[in-house]
């Protein structure tokens, strides 16, 4: 065992109070990580987790198993210290939502990633940036401590694992695989955690297809813009990742690039490639990511915002 993980399970042993939480408007990915996370410590240690988010959670999740665990920050008391926090899948700082303050004020922070982050804010730091998902870091951390699954964690650590790599089209090696492959043999069906995810309302589909249908080319059509407006923004699904692989699909595009108005002056940009490097874009505008799927959030004009991403793309 890894005197990382070793770590780790004292602190989950001597915790009376335990906090998980992720990035702002949770994926697939970090949701099913606080869900697995939290019910591997119910069956390992009989200890209930405080599970929170801030922002939205695609209504696509709406029957992830242990969905109900999670809270809106603000319907949870977060005054009292918690004796361990543990903040999955949040790449950057910026990223963090409203429950900031409970992170600063536990007595101990534990962060598991897979992103690249050269600001750490975990005491320990159990991350992996060469892993596909926040999910596969937890498999093997699960593996490491010999802790006792059930098919709940089972099915949580396949669904992180399909969602952030888009059923591995982004997956950066085969390990991702080999993981699902172990977890189909313990008895995850791929089948029915898909069949969960196909249940979005007629309203996002139908503004995914209009925003596909609107969307704008450049340089050659290597590079493909996307506009959800603040009107059709309430009826989007999480990220637009239908919007994204469509786009993805066609002849000649490289890079793929959503913009959305979340709100006056706040751009949500989701970015993807098929081959080529977006996240050193997404880092240009304060955000990140990796090679093929990245992403930030812009503080100004939705005009201003694809302007600059114009801008940056120039000569691509």
């Amino acid at each position: 065992m890894k005197n990382e993980t070793k770590i780790f399970l004292e602190k989950i042993e001597t915790a009376k109070s335990i906090l998980l939480t992720a990035h702002k408007n949770l994926d697939g990915d970090a949701l099913c990580s606080i869900l697995a996370l939290s019910q591997l410590i119910y069956l390992n240690y009989g200890k209930n987790c405080v599970c929170v988010y801030d922002g939205n959670i695609p209504d696509a999740f709406r029957y992830v198993t242990l969905r109900g665990r999670v809270r809106f920050f603000d319907q949870v008391d977060l005054s009292k210290p918690f004796d361990l926090a543990v903040l999955l899948d949040y790449g950057t700082v910026n990223n963090i939502g409203g429950y900031r303050n409970a992170l600063d004020s536990a007595k101990f922070l534990v962060e598991i990633d897979h992103h690249k982050n050269d600001n750490k804010l975990g005491q320990l730091c159990l991350d992996d940036d060469t892993a596909a998902a926040t999910a596969c870091v937890l498999y093997n951390l699960m593996m490491d401590a010999g802790w006792k699954y059930d098919d709940k964690v089972l099915d949580l650590l396949a669904m992180g694992i399909l969602t952030d790599t888009g059923s591995f089209k982004y997956a950066k090696d085969g390990r991702a695989l080999r993981i699902m492959g172990d977890l189909v043999d313990k008895g995850v069906e791929i089948q029915k955690l898909l069949e969960t995810l196909n249940n979005k309302p007629r309203k996002t589909i139908q503004t995914e297809a209009r925003v596909v249908a609107d969307a704008e080319f450049f340089y050659r059509n290597r590079l493909v813009i996307a506009v959800v407006d603040s009107a059709a923004y309430k009826n989007l699904d999480g990220r637009g990742e239908n919007a994204l692989a469509l786009l993805g699909q066609i002849k000649g595009v490289e890079y793929i690039v959503l913009l959305k108005e979340q709100k006056e002056n706040q751009i949500g940009v989701s970015m993807r490639s098929k081959t080529a490097p977006v996240n050193k874009f997404a880092e240009q505008l304060g955000g990140g990511g990796h090679m093929c799927a990245a992403g930030a959030v812009v503080r100004d004009s939705l005009e201003n915002v694809k302007q600059q991403v114009i801008d940056l793309f120039k000569g691509v």
